[in-house]
């Protein structure tokens, strides 16, 4: 399966919409009545005000994954400082689990902080977050515990970075 990486189009809203809500609840990482459900379905808003990327089958033009991009200091940055860019929500749809999608989408984040002249990323990950720390640490993104945070208690996030 060949995998291109783009900007969300109109079209594929719905179901990165779905993917990302599927991948969290269904991944036990958000509980299906918590209000960040809501925000995870949203992705016509993340569209507008962030960049969400997509992950799609070159085949048939389905959506594998998507992510959203954010550049530190906006909006939809957590954690990333203004020089750095972010990423968010990353999920990959059940069926395409396992054959690169998170890894690329990761990939487009790298190649989008770099294309911005940003001087690195920052993300936050819950720790029980495992199959995607790996794919992070392979990548090159390291642990950095100093920047560790919760946005509410009990909540408590990792943080990774890399520096370019």
């Amino acid at each position: 399966m060949d995998i291109l990486i783009r900007r969300a189009l109109p079209q594929d809203l719905a179901d990165a919409g779905r993917i990302t809500v599927d991948a969290f609840v269904g991944g036990g990482f958000t509980r299906p009545d918590s209000p960040y459900v809501d925000l995870l379905g949203d992705a016509g808003r993340r569209s507008r005000e962030a960049e969400l990327l997509v992950a799609v089958d070159v085949s048939d033009q389905r959506v594998l994954g998507c992510v959203t991009f954010a550049v530190g200091g906006t909006e939809w940055a957590d954690i990333a400082t203004p020089e750095e860019g972010e990423i968010r929500m990353l999920a990959t749809d059940a069926a395409a689990r396992g054959r690169g999608v998170g890894e690329s989408l990761v990939r487009a984040g790298i190649a989008r902080s770099r294309e911005l002249g940003l001087v690195g990323m920052a993300f936050s990950t819950q720790p029980t977050m495992t199959t995607a720390h790996r794919v992070y640490e392979r990548i090159g993104f390291l642990r950095t515990p100093e920047r560790d945070w919760a946005p509410i208690p009990g909540m408590n996030l990792m943080v990774y970075t890399m520096a370019f």
